[in-house]
């Protein structure tokens, strides 16, 4: 009877042990039950998440560890000096990284880098407080490899209170949930007046992920991994079965700024939804307005004659999502070739360039790089503004400079 209950007992404890491992091993997805998780596109397409995992969309947010953050904490130029008694220092400790307020040589205050926002052209930070998270006044910028102030921040003096919102992370993450609290109540009973929006941490979802563009993937996931011999994709969204304004809403939600009226949060969306239920236009995308170079690409494009004149350009025709744009100039030469084969320059712009060079250069001229209005940025010790540039997509024949 004794080995008989020690064999049971064992039993007993193989099953729960086993019973945890499986637990533990199943993702459970902040959005919901019918969301499978970006690692699980690994087991069919791994070329294609192997490629957007580089990119600026995956990591257009990510955890603030060393690995992520952009920028030095070692040599000399780790400090931003605002006067002569003031400065901010970007500081390894332990395992985090800070930024670390001195005046008169003495700390004032330190605060850690959380989250950190972009990759490609620059990155910002935020650190928690109070169940959200505020911008550090200092940014990396990788057209200058050095830091500089934030956008919009001063440079006279440093500041830690700008809070970055919930549909701040619309566009740079996956999901993020927020609640509203009584701020003031510690009675369960009693209803404050005065009500806080607060971030949930855990629903953090970071970068663009695969779902955030082909929508839940758990009844897809399940389905081909029970009728692999099945290669029409099943229970997902493909953008070769999306008409040309809807692939043009999905890249448009968070490429076309959207300062128009709000309806729904962006998170709602899904791809195949028209972007008209989310946002409510306050101006038409082929007026003359000049809109920005940073966040209103699908605007800008909107404006060009080659788009105007297509019923099927859309932001694919130059782009692949899954990777960051092609620094290879003639590539998109190519594709405007396309279309504008036998196109002959002037003798004006001959002089500029030889014909054959001019041809694998087509960006080059009718999509130059510009300032952005809506950011710029001050170095250390300077009064001087600095321009952030980027490419126009407003596609257009621009004068020689």
């Amino acid at each position: 009877m004794k080995k008989i209950s020690i064999l049971i007992a064992f039993t007993i404890l193989a099953l729960f042990f086993t019973n945890c491992k499986d637990a533990s091993e199943e993702y459970i997805d902040p959005r919901g039950t019918d969301y499978a998780g970006s690692e699980s596109c690994i087991q069919c397409h791994q070329t294609q998440y192997d490629m957007a995992a580089k990119s600026a969309h995956f990591k257009a947010t990510a955890p603030a560890i060393s690995a992520n953050i952009l920028g030095d904490f070692d040599k000399a130029n780790h400090t931003f000096i605002y006067d002569k008694n003031t400065k901010i220092v970007m500081e390894k400790r332990n395992d985090s990284l800070y930024q670390v307020l001195y005046k008169n040589g003495k700390e004032v205050e330190a605060h850690r880098f959380e989250i950190v926002f972009g990759i490609k052209h620059a990155q910002t930070s935020v650190y928690w407080r109070d169940r959200n998270t505020y911008e550090l006044p200092v940014s990396y910028y990788n057209s200058i490899n050095n830091w500089a102030t934030s956008p919009g921040f001063p440079a006279d003096k440093p500041y830690f209170d700008r809070m970055v919102v919930k549909d701040c992370y619309s566009c740079h993450s996956s999901n993020i949930s927020s609640r509203n609290v009584n701020q003031n109540s510690t009675d369960k009973n009693f209803l404050s007046m005065e009500v806080e929006d607060v971030i949930d941490k855990k629903t953090i979802v970071y970068g663009i992920d695969c779902e955030r563009c082909h929508g839940p993937a758990k009844k897809h996931v399940d389905f081909h991994l029970k009728n692999p011999n099945i290669k029409v994709a099943n229970s997902i969204t493909s953008f070769k079965t999306l008409n040309r304004q809807q692939k043009l809403d999905a890249c448009a939600l968070c490429h076309a700024g959207n300062d128009g009226m709000k309806m729904k949060s962006r998170f709602d969306f899904k791809p195949g939804d028209n972007l008209s239920d989310f946002y409510r236009e306050t101006r038409s995308v082929t007026d003359t307005t000049k809109f920005d170079v940073h966040g209103n690409q699908f605007r800008l494009m909107a404006q060009s004659k080659c788009f105007i004149k297509s019923d099927k350009m859309d932001c694919i025709t130059c782009h692949n999502p899954h990777e960051n744009a092609s620094k290879n100039m003639a590539s998109y030469s190519k594709i405007c070739m396309s279309c504008h084969q036998g196109l002959k320059h002037n003798a004006t712009t001959l002089k500029t360039m030889p014909e054959k060079l001019l041809a694998a250069n087509c960006v080059e001229c009718h999509m130059p790089k510009k300032a952005s209005g809506a950011i710029k940025f001050q170095l250390s010790n300077s009064k001087q503004l600095s321009e952030y540039i980027l490419r126009t997509h407003k596609i257009g024949i621009y004068p020689a400079k």
